[in-house]
């Protein structure tokens, strides 16, 4: 049986920024890094959680994220901040960003938020949710490197090009979707083919492009799309946000984020809508239809899950394997 153990929530981000900044990250960078992957944990997304931060640290040591970077940003409009996160995280541009995007959408009821030049980001709905938490409703897209097959293709051309949604609800955990244009995210497939694990059929396709459910033969072809084509052309409306507006590298050019010393560039775009401006009950009216989905229903509304398990997580802190804790703890050991 694997051991577990308890931590608490700022006992974790502590851990985590410190053995970030023993990899060369400045204070901003650990402490961006250490708060995305603790808020994941805390919302029951293990997979994108402290676990992932493993990735960080390896991207940090590899030099394909530099810990030092500072973000470039922008203002080319009113409305429109743009960042290029230099090698860096996808986190500390958003942080840096994040009080004067608000501050747009309230004055001008939109703002977008496109970043270039950035490691892969973890946790999509992250960033939509805080500008929830802020009363916004909130879009986000982002890419990488190539790992989805596109419609008609066999090999990758996309990443798997998340798309996240969250908007308000009163007196509520706000409504927070984040879903993969891939059938399921690859942290998945990668881990399936660690524990020796086969796949459920369509997930993947081999390096021949054969459907397989050999989870290491997967992580050597493509994920497939939700949905055939139709999830495909998701993937692609992705990538122009992501990657087309704000000049961030597409897919296909994207280094790994695995591997190597070079920093994948991937790109984030994140739209913030005031909704007071549309509708000054918004988030009373989301609460409403929200109940009634659930209640009369029995709609499954995404969001409110994570908003049961942060509160726990508050009150009783993580369960996480030892391990996990002791290699964050003795990294780079």
């Amino acid at each position: 049986m694997t051991e577990t153990v308890s931590i608490g929530l700022d006992e974790a981000v502590a851990l985590c920024r410190a053995a970030a900044m023993r990899s060369g990250a400045s204070p901003a960078t650990a402490e961006a890094l250490a708060n995305a992957s603790i808020a994941a944990e805390r919302d029951g997304q293990p997979s994108v959680g402290m676990a992932h931060f493993l990735d960080y640290l390896e991207a940090l040591k590899a030099g394909r994220m530099d810990g030092a970077a500072e973000p470039e940003l922008s203002r080319p409009a009113g409305a429109i901040i743009l960042s290029d996160a230099r090698g860096g995280s996808a986190h500390l541009g958003f942080d840096r960003a994040f009080d004067d995007l608000t501050r747009t959408a309230r004055q001008f009821g939109l703002a977008a938020f496109a970043q270039k030049n950035a490691y892969t980001c973890g946790a999509l709905g992250y960033f939509a949710g805080r500008l929830a938490e802020a009363g916004l409703v909130a879009i986000a897209a982002t890419n990488g490197p190539a790992l989805l097959a596109g419609s008609g293709a066999t090999r990758p051309v996309f990443c798997t090009n998340p798309l996240a949604f969250a908007a308000p609800i009163a007196d509520s955990p706000p409504l927070v979707i984040d879903q993969a244009s891939s059938a399921t995210a690859f942290v998945n497939i990668r881990k399936a083919a660690r524990d020796g694990r086969a796949i459920p059929e369509g997930w993947a396709i081999d390096a021949d492009g054969k459907p397989t459910t050999d989870a290491r033969a997967a992580v050597k072809g493509a994920l497939l799309a939700f949905g055939g084509s139709r999830g495909a052309n998701i993937a692609l409306m992705v990538e122009v946000l992501a990657a087309g507006l704000g000049g961030a590298n597409w897919s296909l050019d994207a280094p790994s984020f695995t591997s190597g010393a070079e920093n994948p560039g991937s790109g984030l775009f994140v739209l913030a809508i005031e909704p007071k401006l549309f509708d000054p009950d918004f988030s009373g009216r989301m609460a409403m239809q929200a109940k009634r989905l659930a209640g009369e229903y029995g709609v499954h509304i995404p969001g409110i899950a994570k908003g049961t398990a942060r509160a726990a997580a508050t009150r009783h802190g993580l369960t996480v394997t030892r391990e996990l804790r002791d290699r964050i703890a003795g990294w780079p050991g």
